[in-house]
């Protein structure tokens, strides 16, 4: 069986066109990190003091899995991103797809997609890299824009064109990401060890399910189907 290739970001630029957009950033990206100081009830509190003590004292030692069960798990329920009717989450969930006569295969982190129990079908909405700070293994970025690729082709043949929303996670450090067509733009990186960061990586988390409800989720019944 031949081994599966392992892209870098440099390689998918080239062999997709794609162009990556930081400093300037695009109006969707404008709108998205353009939040107001994150207010939480006692018990949202609560969790965020505890977790936030945690991830300062320990998180430059943590594994990948450490990193994943003991802070982002809760950062993601702090940031409301969890199922809710037709949106569910997925971890650990392996992506397939031909994207431009190219087989392209990747496992997301954490995906949250249009679906039913352990069956996800597009559209593809948010799509999560994790890496340990010390030791990560593999590209991130180049992982999640896979995650991306293969979105956009499934999004196509349902007939859905949408933007992709992501976040790239190394460590403490956070970096959200959108794509539009064949571009992709950055944000600055933010913090997770700086409380007054940590609460805007929340509120960033909160505002992006606002949009999709908003702007991109159709309310009408979906029919399910099986990922080839």
């Amino acid at each position: 069986m031949a081994k599966k290739k392992e892209w870098i970001e440099a390689e998918l630029r080239v062999a997709f066109n794609l162009e990556r957009i930081t400093g300037v950033k695009t109006p969707l990206m404008k709108e998205w990190l353009d939040v107001s100081m994150l207010e939480l009830n006692i018990f949202e509190q609560y969790n965020f003091d505890s977790v936030y003590a945690k991830g300062i004292q320990q998180m430059a030692g943590w594994s990948e899995e450490d990193l994943k069960m003991k802070f982002i798990t809760y950062i993601l329920q702090l940031g409301d991103l969890s199922d809710e009717g037709l949106l569910v989450t997925f971890f650990d969930k392996q992506l397939k797809g031909v994207v431009e006569g190219i087989s392209l295969s990747v496992k997301s982190d954490f995906m949250m997609a249009k679906g039913f129990m352990n069956i996800y079908q597009t559209p593809y909405f948010h799509f999560q890299e994790y890496k340990p700070e010390r030791n990560p293994a593999g590209d991130s970025m180049a992982q999640l824009l896979e995650a991306f690729l293969i979105a956009q082709e499934k999004n196509k043949e349902d007939g859905i064109e949408i933007p992709l929303f992501g976040c790239e996670i190394i460590g403490k450090q956070w970096c959200f990401v959108t794509m539009e067509g064949k571009k992709y733009c950055t944000s600055t990186i933010y913090d997770s060890t700086n409380r007054e960061e940590l609460l805007q990586i929340i509120a960033i988390l909160r505002k992006f399910k606002i949009l999709l409800k908003e702007r991109y989720m159709t309310p009408e019944p979906m029919v399910l189907k099986l990922d080839r």
